[in-house]
């Protein structure tokens, strides 16, 4: 199992060593264990979990990088909005260790097992926030990333709010968005790019949407 991801972050340019690649899949497996008593996934078996969910969290990790290496950023904050079970913020806490990340969750039993699961495989660049996105003002980011919050639309005010000025929002998109560069430029943000993937086993093309935020 270590090594579909490996071979599949090295599709993304994404370096990702073999320690790396396993407690990614101790991860997928502490999911499901869990999965039942806290209604985790939907996912039919192990396989399915690391091929829709941890290697869409590497996709993402794939991007930050990128766009961290264009800004020259050594090192960096991120914050994962509406994180669930941690699909994307605990696979980019592990698959970039030079990150700060910070997960965000409105509901306490998810906080419980994301905080759980970082004690598990001694994850030490993240932390868990049980609160709903934009109550706390005081979370800010580099890097926002959101996968299953809500329609981009109703969501892309509170998102950009706690990007800090010069960083980027990362959405999740399961098509192509049309959203009126009007609504964009009202958040003091610029639609940087919207780039499609497909994830192992699955041809249905999803989207990465990438929103910078204007420097002051």
């Amino acid at each position: 199992m270590p090594r579909k991801l490996l071979d599949f972050a090295r599709q993304l340019s994404l370096p990702l060593t073999p320690l790396q690649a396993e407690k990614l899949v101790q991860y997928a497996q502490l999911v499901w264990q869990k999965k039942d008593m806290l209604n985790l996934t939907s996912a039919a078996d192990l396989e399915e979990v690391l091929c829709r969910h941890i290697c869409d969290g590497l996709q993402g990790a794939a991007c930050v990088q990128q766009l961290a290496n264009e800004q020259e950023r050594q090192t960096f904050s991120l914050l994962d909005a509406g994180s669930g079970a941690g699909y994307i913020g605990i696979t980019l806490a592990l698959a970039l260790p030079q990150a700060q990340v910070t997960l965000v969750e409105s509901i306490e039993k998810r906080c419980a097992f994301m905080n759980w699961t970082i004690l598990q495989l001694g994850i030490k660049n993240v932390q868990v926030k049980n609160v709903r996105l934009g109550e706390d003002k005081s979370l800010q980011a580099d890097f926002v990333t959101e996968r299953a919050m809500g329609q981009l639309p109703d969501i892309l005010s509170v998102c950009l709010g706690a990007v800090k000025p010069g960083g980027a929002f990362i959405a999740y998109q399961g098509e192509k968005p049309q959203l009126p560069q009007a609504a964009v430029e009202k958040q003091g943000a610029v639609l940087q790019s919207s780039v499609g993937y497909q994830l192992p086993s699955d041809l249905r093309t999803r989207y990465l949407v990438v929103f910078n935020k204007e420097r002051v």
